[in-house]
């Protein structure tokens, strides 16, 4: 995978810590726990790990490990991970929490044994000592944005869907909060799930939900925070024979971007899991290897339960049709090939993605 970003800052740049601890005297040998939260997402095992794996070689001359572990949306299961890598002795740990609120004892347990923690991806609670991810509420006014402009003088009488992720997960929170501070008193939103697991069989049934419940002729527009949800709201609505509605999504998954190609779905939200990633394995190697994080986070943010986490904070693009040449095949996601299947060829030709 082609993949060219500028760094954020070198671990060998991070400087010396100053707080005298063994791991300050750490080389390139270390042992970096990474654990994911579910792999029903594709990014997970197809971006995430994989390039954080590359990255952390290349910070230690090759000599770094990174031990992998995935919690298939099991909360309790990733705290027995946590505990695990903390009895093997990891050096770091990077973690992308199922559930925010209780991964917090673990991520105390961690701390007690030496062991610094990122939080990835989602902003989880406890003693954590940096967090990367992408702004999450400037997710949601993208998504919502993108909707609006879709609906265009619809949005006076229609009403929308809105098809919210998992309540256990602060960034729902968060996309659901942007998207409605952009759509409360432009459209009416006629029903709203949050959506548990973030399963896309779930968002099909809350879809058939509010289909049944709202009308299928008063539908104008799907509010979906996320592409794996999309693919199961677009599949209730074509059992409904609506079509030609806008639904967004977010991920860039390679099914939704196929799905943006047919006109199935709107848009997506493209985040670079690359520079994520990257910032991550950058943040990693320096705790693990004792060194400060000043050189390498530019930002802060607060959690409920900790403040002035170093942090960096990833910007993000809106996916449609338009732009797929400049994102994700830009940046060596997809290449054409893979997009355009011999299913999606005569879209792709259409849209002239060649």
């Amino acid at each position: 995978m082609a993949v060219s970003l500028a760094a954020c800052g070198s671990a060998k740049e991070a400087g010396d810590s100053k707080d005298g601890s063994d791991s300050a005297a750490k080389g390139d040998d270390i042992k970096v726990g990474l654990l994911l939260p579910e792999n029903q997402n594709a990014r997970y095992e197809k971006f995430d790990k994989p390039l954080i794996e590359k990255k952390v070689k290349e910070l230690t001359n090759n000599k770094g490990e990174v031990v992998y572990a995935n919690a298939k949306q099991d909360a309790s299961l990733q705290n027995q991970q946590v505990d695990t890598m903390v009895t093997n002795k990891v050096d770091v740990l990077i973690v992308d929490a199922v559930d925010s609120k209780a991964i917090a004892g673990s991520v105390k347990k961690a701390k007690e044994a030496g062991i610094p923690v990122v939080a990835y991806d989602r902003l989880a609670e406890g003693p954590i000592d940096a967090y990367t991810s992408f702004d999450n509420e400037t997710v949601g006014k993208t998504q919502g944005e993108a909707l609006l402009k879709a609906l265009g003088d619809k949005a006076k009488d229609g009403q929308i869907v809105m098809m919210n992720g998992s309540a256990t997960d602060p960034n729902a929170a968060q996309f659901k909060k942007g998207a409605h501070s952009v759509l409360d008193g432009k459209v009416k939103i006629g029903r709203e799930y949050d959506t548990k697991e973030w399963k896309p069989e779930n968002a099909n049934s809350n879809m058939e939900g509010a289909i049944s419940a709202l009308g299928k002729d008063k539908i104008v527009g799907v509010y979906s925070a996320n592409d794996g949800m999309a693919g199961g709201i677009i599949t209730a609505l074509k059992a409904a024979g609506i079509d030609d509605i806008p639904v967004t999504g977010q991920d860039a998954e390679l099914a939704g971007v196929q799905r943006i190609i047919t006109g199935e779905q709107y848009m997506s939200v493209y985040k670079s899991y690359p520079k994520e990633a990257e910032v991550a394995a950058e943040m990693a190697v320096a705790l693990a290897q004792g060194k400060s994080l000043d050189s390498i986070a530019n930002d802060k943010v607060d959690s409920p339960t900790a403040k002035g986490i170093p942090a960096i904070i990833v910007p993000v693009v809106s996916l449609t049709q338009d732009n797929i040449k400049d994102t994700v095949i830009k940046d060596g996601i997809y290449t054409v090939n893979e997009i355009c299947t011999d299913k999606y060829k005569s879209a792709c030709d259409k849209i002239g993605l060649k």
